[in-house]
């Protein structure tokens, strides 16, 4: 058994016991305790962690703790670019894509208009979407701090909202989404790429409202469900420009 200094900075501390957060604490750890055990052993998913400091020294997940290590865990910065620092991960992921859990199926689509590439199934399992983010290279959302503990799960994020709308807004801050976004491009029902088509092959398909006032549609060919820029497409264009900001 060894002893070592821990100390958590900002939300991570959300996920630790009151009497531990924001202050350095002392922690018994086995022998052969890596830094990754013992920060998930203390209730934080390794997911949410960007940075591990040693003894002032930036460390992987897989260092070995020893007596008297002094440990600093950092989240995400959003300030700067720590990169050159960074020994957790073996590299970022090139293309932002998701899996969201059976519990995030409103904030599975309002990804999907927002232009990402969100799978989600209310019948996924945790080891359905552990394989599919391992296989695809795709982010792991969820607010079930087990799911994000897994081995072969390297990036993921806790939701620590819980309405639909407030998750995007966080994920859009964590993840500085508002660049990479590209609106209404994919079928919020089936996630495929939607495509212009014109206005008289769709006039049998369309309400009469939306062939009286609006010009262009577009569809998907999976599903086949034609679009337009209507009242709803309006409030998610108001909620992106507002989280945008």
């Amino acid at each position: 058994m060894v002893t070592a200094t821990f100390r958590f900075y900002e939300e991570l501390n959300d996920f630790l016991a009151p009497e531990r957060r924001r202050h350095a604490f002392d922690c018994p750890c086995a022998q052969s305790a890596t830094v990754k055990h013992m920060i998930e052993a203390l209730g934080v998913p390794h997911t949410e962690v960007e940075m591990v400091l040693v003894n002032g020294e930036s460390v992987g997940f897989g260092r070995m703790l020893e007596e008297g290590d002094r440990v600093a865990v950092y989240p995400k910065f959003e300030a700067f670019d720590v990169s050159p620092l960074l020994r957790v991960r073996d590299a970022p992921l090139r293309i932002t894509r998701f899996v969201a859990d059976a519990h995030l199926g409103g904030l599975a689509r309002l990804l999907r208009m927002a232009g990402f590439d969100t799978l989600y199934d209310n019948n996924f399992d945790d080891r359905e979407i552990e394989t599919i983010a391992a296989r695809q290279g795709r982010i792991v959302l969820t607010r079930d701090r087990d799911l994000l503990k897994r081995r072969s799960i390297t990036h993921g994020c806790y939701l620590h909202t819980q309405k639909p709308a407030q998750q995007l807004r966080e994920l859009f801050e964590r993840l500085d989404l508002a660049r990479s976004a590209r609106p209404f491009t994919l079928c919020l029902y089936c996630n495929t790429r939607l495509h212009a088509i014109d206005k008289a092959l769709v006039l049998d398909r369309i309400p009469p409202k939306a062939r009286a006032f609006y010009d262009h549609f577009s569809t998907c060919d999976a599903c086949q469900r034609i679009f337009w820029q209507g009242s709803h497409w309006q409030r998610m264009r108001a909620l992106l420009d507002d989280i945008a900001q």
